[in-house]
């Protein structure tokens, strides 16, 4: 748990920090927080800021995002960086899923604007008290400030002038990040659908699936038929393991993936990490997601609790797919989550 803390953490403090240098097979545009990437006309994949990684449709007069990142700051540092690419009004947002770091910008958008998702973000945004429980609890709402105690013996103890200058930059990072959090109202979406919704914004389609559960409940996935482009949300992310999964349904998962295996796209672009066209990706991940359920089961039966099983799980038989996958473990709510499924519990914690 300290290791996720420990990520969370990073992945914050690197919001609005200095581009790496870029390596994008794509044409980039490169605005003050955001990096996007021309991934076909009109069609740009959005990294760099504070939370999920986003998308950007222009449309003959109007523009659709899917996600707004971690707080009502980031999403305005967002909206501000897309006028590089167009002058053009935003009229829809799409969210993903609920999770905070895909939802927690919603806020700053007005009535003139749609925020589209399934029924089930809707629920989740409305009666789940999202910001005191898990994931946002250990991910931001507790990581923060004990990241700020941190850094302040860390500031004290140093003698070395540049590494305590360095701390001290870390730590502003880090109160800003606190203040931001603070700021955040979760905003539902006020148009929702059960299965399928199709927009039709001059001459482009932007297909609006719900596939299965797996991240969630109510994953969307944003299909452009004529671009062959799919936007995943975290269905389908770049990297493992550190995949939050305390909201999945991991024994439905890899029968999600599946769909989306059949629709006759060339390019996904997913919720975190890089744009990729290997199916073989979703193939592996499927494999990773069967073996995690069916040593849990194994597990449970053998008596252990979640706690004990998530240390005693071995998935390292899939390092050579997932090169990060070095010792035995999975995150504690990953399989909390998987004992809930299999007992029928299902009430957020």
């Amino acid at each position: 748990m300290r290791r996720i803390l420990g990520l969370a953490l990073a992945l914050a403090l690197a919001a609005g920090s200095a581009q790496a240098e870029d390596k994008s097979p794509y044409p980039v545009t490169q605005g003050k927080t955001y990096k996007f990437e021309k991934i076909a006309d009109g069609v740009y994949y959005a990294t760099g800021g504070f939370g999920s990684n986003n998308v950007v449709i222009v449309n003959d007069s109007d523009v659709l995002i899917v996600d707004t990142g971690t707080t009502a700051a980031n999403a305005r540092a967002f909206v501000a960086d897309i006028k590089m690419l167009t002058p053009k009004p935003i009229r829809y947002v799409v969210n993903t899923h609920w999770h905070f770091d895909h939802t927690d910008g919603n806020s700053i958008f007005g009535p003139e604007v749609q925020i589209l998702a399934h029924d089930y973000v809707r629920q989740a945004l409305t009666t789940f008290d999202v910001l005191n429980r898990e994931p946002f609890l250990t991910s931001q709402k507790n990581a923060v400030p004990a990241q700020i105690a941190d850094l302040q013996k860390q500031i004290a103890a140093e003698k070395n002038a540049a590494k305590k200058s360095d701390l001290s930059k870390q730590l502003a990072q880090a109160r800003q990040i606190l203040a931001d959090l603070k700021e955040i109202r979760p905003t539902p979406p006020n148009v929702t659908y059960s299965s399928k919704m199709v927009l039709h914004r001059g001459g482009r389609e932007i297909d609006l699936l719900f596939l299965g559960r797996g991240h969630t409940g109510g994953d969307t996935v944003v299909y452009l038929p004529k671009e062959k482009i799919i936007a995943t949300g975290d269905l389908v992310v770049g990297s493992l393991p550190f995949m939050y999964m305390g909201d999945g349904f991991v024994n439905e998962w890899p029968d999600t993936m599946e769909k989306i295996l059949q629709i006759d796209f060339e390019t996904i672009v997913p919720g975190h990490g890089d744009p990729f066209k290997d199916k073989d990706r979703i193939r592996k991940y499927q494999s990773y997601l069967r073996d995690l359920w069916t040593q849990a089961g194994d597990l449970k039966k053998q008596g252990l609790s979640s706690d004990e099983a998530a240390r005693k799980v071995d998935l390292t038989s899939h390092k050579g797919d997932f090169a990060n996958l070095t010792a035995p473990g999975v995150d504690p709510r990953a399989m909390l989550r998987i004992y809930d499924v299999m007992d029928g519990r299902l009430t957020p914690r």
